[in-house]
């Protein structure tokens, strides 16, 4: 009685494991090889599957989505002889799970040797120069090459990225001493057109604030002028109009002369004559006053010795 439990329990148990081995479920964004005693059969898609158990086998899973893979430095020569490290990005997917499985017996690897030797082929033909300044023209190329050569591995290469490219150590100082003088240039440069654009702007201030003082002292003198000429003008009509006589000009003349006489500059007088015809009277005129105008000597008045001992 006990030999029949024991194979009953056997038996459940080869049940179980054989339902286990049956019912397959696969993930989203998965898929598994199934073989037959060792012949590929079908690949199981997402969700759950029937498989024959002990007859097929799950021989890989596969993750179908992109997978991004860094790869470590590797030393490439430019066509100027030098050496310069290269880090890169992958950014794959697999798009067919039994090419992956039995085209390539391992496809990371098999992209990593292919990513170097397509570098050195690219940057062989370029100088240090150019290599650091074409980024995007080296990503491009590289793609192409690893799509078109992983497209039959069931691998699609969706982007390639250079994470970084180092030169030599010493080219690197020398780059740096380079930048360093170029920017020195530059703030010179710099410095330079600030200083004469301020000159300029000095110079044309000062050229507009000398037309405006020199504009503001004409209008000046031509008010001034207008303003003489106006007072002269007033005066002339005035005595014009009160009919004066010689004797009153010739008076007016002597009240000028102390002003005339104010200025450093006036060491020549030119007396018109009839100013010498209108003093004779003007001093006729004082004449007929007692002792004379006061001030002002005729002419008759001697001169009085001291008297003798």
């Amino acid at each position: 009685m006990s030999s029949v439990i024991i194979v009953l329990i056997i038996l459940v148990v080869l049940v179980f494991i054989a339902l286990i081995k049956t019912i397959q479920v696969i993930p989203q964004a998965s898929a598994a090889i199934v073989e037959r005693f060792g012949r590929y059969t079908r690949t199981l898609n997402a969700g759950l599957n029937i498989v024959v158990p002990f007859i097929d086998s799950i021989r890989n899973r596969i993750d179908l989505r992109e997978q991004v893979v860094p790869f470590p430095p590797q030393p490439v020569i430019t066509q100027d002889n030098l050496v310069v490290n290269i880090d890169t990005v992958i950014y794959y997917q697999v798009t067919d799970a039994r090419a992956a499985t039995y085209e390539v017996a391992s496809y990371i690897q098999a992209i990593e040797q292919l990513t170097v030797t397509t570098l050195r082929n690219i940057i062989g033909g370029m100088d240090l120069e150019r290599t650091l300044t074409s980024r995007e023209e080296i990503n491009a190329a590289l793609r192409g090459v690893l799509d078109e050569a992983t497209g039959k591995w069931g691998i699609r290469v969706n982007r390639v990225e250079l994470k970084a490219i180092e030169p030599p150590t010493s080219i690197q100082d020398s780059m740096e001493k380079q930048m360093r003088a170029d920017r020195d240039k530059r703030a010179a440069i710099l410095t330079a057109e600030g200083i004469r654009q301020s000159a300029i702007l000095t110079a044309e201030g000062e050229k507009q604030s000398a037309i405006l003082r020199a504009e503001g002292e004409a209008k000046a003198s031509a008010l001034r002028a207008e303003g003489e000429a106006q007072a002269i003008r007033t005066v002339f009509e005035s005595i014009h109009a009160g009919d004066a006589d010689q004797k009153l000009l010739a008076y007016q003349y002597l009240q000028m002369l102390p002003k005339i006489a104010e200025g450093d500059a006036n060491k020549l007088w030119i007396v018109p004559s009839e100013i010498g015809d209108a003093l004779k009277g003007l001093s006729g005129a004082f004449g007929n006053f007692p002792g004379g105008a006061p001030g002002f000597s005729t002419g008759q008045e001697r001169r009085q010795d001291p008297p003798i001992d």
